[in-house]
């Protein structure tokens, strides 16, 4: 397989207003999206947010009831999905138990008539992209998850589409195997370059495998950006609860300045909106010593509870005003006598470059 078809050949996807209701209910809410040629982007949401249903308009197995999607410049809202020429890897494989690996991956091929003498060398090709060589004529029920998966991908990338649709490829898959998968699927995104569009439930996995996340709630587009971006700027509450752990705290904006219970509050940059939350993450915060520090932000509290957790501990703390939140450190061997105890009081330390304010609205769809 040549891996430099899929860079040559990548199709943009031109998602336009797209609407799809059942009832009263939105499955999706005007979203508008694009997705740049032989990118890998991931939607992103919780179960029932729209985003398998954005999917499956792509695939061509939804209609929706109002809008536009465009491979390219071909409009395809109408087109069956057999001619849309995408590659398809579903949540459950969707392999046939009754062929080998090799009748599996040649089954695209077969359905566009490529000649008999291809067919076998673009199998070969396929199986060698996805590290299953020799595996042509084992049966399905021969194959461990890990294999079962990338008999799926090689039947997915064998015709070599332009576009790539996963829904939830390595759910079914134990922890190691799916971390280690999904280095494997970027590597081998990077390689073939078509252009992919992945759905997850998976926080981690999609910071670890996109070049852009849409996230999705109740039907909308909510964000999408970098996974940087969206970890380290969210652009709503929902974002910053559903990517990460955080605790987010209501501050007031008075005249540009941003007060936490009477004190300004050291920023990087001018609050965002005139009602504002700040993003407490646990990693963000350290312990500082008495007096504080001149570019932290300070938050006194009295530790409740210390879970040791490895290569980590956890400190759940309660602020002046009540506020409950975790602060992670890492664990030393040399230094576990000094981890807080609880009912210590501390001082929660914040820099100013990490201080970050989120507008204090509800999610609103967004343009991207």
């Amino acid at each position: 397989m040549d891996s430099r078809s899929g860079v040559d050949r990548a199709l943009p996807i031109h998602i336009r207003r797209v609407t799809k209701t059942y009832g009263d209910v939105h499955a999706l809410d005007n979203v508008d999206l694009e997705v740049r040629s032989g990118e890998f982007i991931t939607l992103l949401g919780p179960s029932g947010s729209g985003k398998t249903t954005l999917l499956m308009v792509l695939a061509g197995f939804t209609r929706p009831d109002y809008g536009s999607v465009r491979f390219g410049d071909r409009e395809v809202i109408r087109m069956p999905p057999h001619r849309r020429d995408v590659g398809m890897v579903f949540q459950n494989y969707a392999l046939f138990p009754h062929m080998t690996v090799a009748g599996n991956i040649a089954f695209p091929l077969r359905m566009r008539r490529v000649a008999k003498g291809d067919m076998g060398e673009r199998v070969e090709s396929a199986l060698a992209t996805v590290q299953l060589d020799g595996f042509a004529e084992r049966r399905i029920d021969q194959l461990s998850g890990g294999q079962k998966q990338r008999v799926a991908l090689a039947r997915a990338i064998v015709f070599e589409p332009r576009i790539l649709l996963m829904d939830e490829p390595l759910s079914a898959l134990d922890k190691k195997l799916r971390d280690h998968m999904q280095i494997e699927l970027r590597h081998l995104h990077e390689k073939l370059g078509m252009t992919t569009v992945y759905v997850t439930h998976d926080q981690r996995e999609a910071l670890t495998m996109s070049d852009r996340i849409a996230v999705i709630n109740h039907g909308r587009l909510v964000q999408c950006d970098a996974p940087r971006t969206i970890y380290d700027h969210p652009a709503t509450p929902f974002v910053a609860n559903f990517i990460g752990e955080s605790t987010l705290v209501p501050v007031e904006v008075t005249d540009g300045r941003a007060m936490l219970n009477g004190q300004a509050l050291g920023l990087s940059a001018a609050p965002p909106a005139a009602r504002c939350r700040l993003m407490l993450r646990p990693e963000r915060l350290t312990i500082l010593p008495d007096g504080g520090h001149p570019e932290y932000n300070v938050f006194p509290g009295t530790v409740r509870e210390v879970v040791y957790q490895g290569e980590s501990f956890v400190a759940w703390v309660t602020l002046r005003d009540g506020t409950e939140v975790a602060m992670r450190g890492i664990s030393q061997r040399e230094s576990l006598a000094s981890l807080p105890a609880p009912g210590r009081e501390v001082l929660l330390g914040l820099h100013h470059e990490e201080t970050v304010l989120i507008p204090d609205a509800d999610d609103e769809g967004a343009k991207a």
